[in-house]
């Protein structure tokens, strides 16, 4: 996400490295790049403006410039700043109040508010312990009702069916139904259009004035470029809405509209879609996406999805089995299993300090993916036995293995040898934490 900012920034910061000391000169260059790079992007040129200014006020003083790092120095003025235009903290959804608390997704046709619809139902109940209803007011596309039920059925969410043609009536009668199967949350898909017109904004009115709506989430497709600028500031001069959803960042390489949305509608981003699956919506920590954008890693989400993914008692079990020295094959294929679940394997290094830049090259990438994939094959294509004791792999079973999994002998003998890497490296992380702990004992 925000590949195309990323790449040029860190190109600029780069060169801000490579000079011991950083003159004025070298500050006012490296944001020139950065205000073109911004600007090619699609970020609104009032934000580029307000940004570089700011930076380049702060940057260029002496407090940076004598500092032991100034080119870190700038990177995180840059930091901070980005974070302020991206909203400063977290926004929190309006759920303290009478159930059921009611939440109106709206947004263009096409955006995603139906998927949006559906994650958040189950990103609330999964995350937030709530039980949530859905229905749909989409009374112009049957097939968008039927899409939110299906996916409703596959996220094992309450859908609310409504069969009343006057979209009040489905909101109330919503209202009620949420509230005798004791859901504390009511999330309405409403109907979209191609552009934004009188009819779908009167139909919205209408139902924010006849409904109490605790949150009105506005749908932005990150990939539409300049038009969602425009888009967030009609909803909400017409609508008023209480924070914003963006969706497709994952396939979004440019980015920079996104950046825009909350300095022009002056409301937060709350949450985003990183990938198509039903499980992947994210809260919005305007810090910490300053830092992906920056290439400085998101360490904190990485661990929160690691442990949403990975139970205490797996990861306790796993840790006794290495210091044992017990780690099989099995294991192996489990620990690979549950990196997948924390999401792709692209969004997962581009979490990682120092590695955002590999998450951008694709071929490393899809690489990557297509040996994580033969190894689980190769795997599954031995029996129990041999997961559980590689040294019985003999030539004969090797053969046997490769011809079951659809690789060679010599995929499986490079498997092997970086198991074997693996656990060794295992074992002496396990040696320098007990070195570590008695050099500790004595000092």
């Amino acid at each position: 996400m925000f590949d195309k900012i990323s790449e040029k920034i860190n190109s600029s910061f780069k060169k801000l490295r490579g000079n011991a000391v950083i003159s004025e000169n070298n500050v006012l260059d490296a944001l020139k790049e950065i205000r073109l790079s911004l600007l090619e992007a699609d970020v609104n040129y009032k934000v580029v403006k307000e940004l570089i200014d700011t930076i380049k006020e702060k940057a260029i003083g002496s407090e940076v410039l004598k500092s032991v790092s100034p080119a870190e120095q700038f990177i995180k003025i840059f930091n901070d700043e980005l974070s302020k235009v991206l909203g400063g903290s977290t926004t929190d959804l309006n759920l303290k109040v009478k159930p059921p608390a009611t939440i109106l997704i709206i947004g263009l046709q096409g955006s995603g508010k139906t998927t949006t619809s559906a994650k958040l139902g189950k990103f609330l109940k999964e995350k937030s312990k709530r039980n949530p209803s859905l229905c749909s007011v989409d009374i112009y596309r049957p097939a968008a009702i039927k899409q939110l039920e299906i996916l409703c059925g596959q996220a094992k969410l309450n859908f609310i069916q409504n069969d009343n043609n006057k979209i009040i009536d489905i909101c109330r009668n919503a209202k009620e139904k949420a509230y005798n199967v004791g859901s504390d949350t009511l999330i309405i898909d409403t109907a979209g259009r191609l552009q934004i017109d009188e009819e779908m904004l009167n139909e919205l009115k209408s139902i924010k004035n006849e409904i109490e709506v605790h949150e009105t989430l506005l749908v932005i497709d990150s990939m539409i470029g300049q038009e969602a600028i425009n888009v967030a500031k009609n909803f909400n001069d017409e609508i008023g809405i209480d924070g914003l959803v963006l969706t497709k960042l994952d396939g979004d390489a440019r980015g920079g509209a996104a950046l825009s949305a909350k300095y022009v509608t002056g409301k937060p981003i709350k949450l985003f879609g990183s990938g198509e699956g039903l499980d992947m919506l994210e809260i919005f920590h305007p810090e910490r996406m300053a830092s992906r954008i920056l290439g400085m890693g998101d360490v904190v989400s990485l661990v929160e999805k690691a442990s949403e993914s990975v139970s205490e008692e797996d990861a306790s079990k796993l840790a006794k089995k290495i210091k044992n020295n017990e780690f099989s094959l099995s294991d192996f294929k489990d620990a690979i299993k549950s990196m997948n679940k924390i999401g792709s394997l692209k969004n997962t290094i581009s979490m990682i300090p120092g590695l955002g830049n590999l998450s951008k090259d694709e071929n490393a990438m899809e690489k990557a993916n297509d040996e994580m994939k033969k190894t689980v094959a190769i795997i599954d294509s031995m029996t129990i036995k041999e997961r559980n004791d590689h040294n019985i792999l003999d030539g004969s079973r090797r053969r046997r293995i490769a011809n079951g999994s659809g690789t060679s002998v010599q995929d499986i003998n490079v498997l092997i040898k970086k198991f074997l890497q693996m656990k060794k490296m295992s074992k002496n992380m396990g040696k320098f934490k007990k070195n570590a702990k008695n050099l500790l004992k004595f000092s």
